[in-house]
């Protein structure tokens, strides 16, 4: 094994959090000095449900994946499997690949959690924020981070990608999604440019309105050019940005949203009419 990448696979948790926490922090100040929206419920509860499943994800995944993705990479690359492995293209192009079409299997991933029931119950925990700030992006029933980190893991190995790219996918995923899901206010004209290139929060807060054809649209969490592609992309909420009613409809009690609510939410919630192949197929 390569000293990069052995390095690599050494230094990746502290890489990650590092980053998780230095943008966390970044946009929290942001959300308190410019917030786009009023937050609706109390923010300690929301924080302390929300920051909880974040740190419950945290544990089950280290417990039942001994090895995270960077680790199946580098197995991949010893093992000669998957398709960058049999080429011998220049590593930043195979970096390059390996974070737009792992973001691509991302949104796929997204879109199938809002298609197949059972799967959109577990993803009903994430919409089920009743608001809208940094701590939605890691809301996560711990079921379905788990099978994130599964699927994440196939298509490393179907790929073959190198560790580097799998360490970059990840630390810009985790940043962009603590990005796009914060409360803050972004001049109209600016926001207008940066979706062409990256989701912003305008852009995303759309996907987590409470009426159903926009809860399934504006699927991507990084890069925001699938959802033009698929035809999923919803420019703004017909109510605005202000008038909008964040979360599900049928989940509107606070006090049945705490932690140990959440997680139950999966086997004791009505999945409403959000299912996409429930008659309800939003932009499709």
């Amino acid at each position: 094994m390569e000293v990069m990448e052995r390095f690599i696979l050494d230094n990746e948790p502290v890489l990650r959090l590092s980053i998780f926490f230095g943008v966390f922090a970044v946009m929290a100040l942001w959300e308190l000095a410019s917030p786009r929206r009023p937050l609706t419920t109390s923010k300690t509860r929301r924080w302390a449900t929300n920051l909880g499943i974040v740190a419950l994800d945290t544990v089950l995944a280290r417990l039942i994946f001994q090895v995270a993705a960077v680790g199946v990479a580098l197995i991949a690359a010893d093992k000669g499997w998957g398709l960058f492995n049999g080429l011998d293209w220049p590593v930043w192009l195979e970096v390059l690949l390996t974070v737009v079409l792992l973001d691509f299997a991302i949104y796929i991933q997204h879109v199938l959690f809002h298609a197949i029931p059972v799967l959109w119950r577990l993803h009903m925990v994430h919409h089920a924020d009743l608001d809208y700030d940094v701590t939605t992006g890691a809301r996560f029933h711990p079921i379905e981070i788990l099978l994130s980190v599964g699927i994440k893991m196939g298509v490393v190995i179907l790929l073959g990608a190198p560790a580097a790219g799998v360490v970059a996918f990840e630390v810009i995923l985790n940043a962009t999604a603590m990005f796009n899901h914060s409360n803050v206010k972004i001049p109209t004209g600016l926001d207008s440019v940066l979706r062409l290139f990256v989701v912003t929060p305008d852009m995303h807060r759309v996907h987590h309105s409470d009426i159903p054809n926009e809860t399934n649209s504006n699927y991507g969490f990084n890069l925001p050019w699938w959802d033009r592609l698929m035809g999923t992309y919803t420019a703004q909420p017909s109510q605005g940005h202000d008038g909008m009613t964040i979360g599900l409809r049928q989940f509107r009690d606070p006090k049945k949203l705490g932690l140990l609510g959440v997680l139950a939410l999966p086997f004791t919630g009505k999945p409403g009419d959000y299912p996409i192949n429930r008659g309800n197929r939003g932009r499709y």
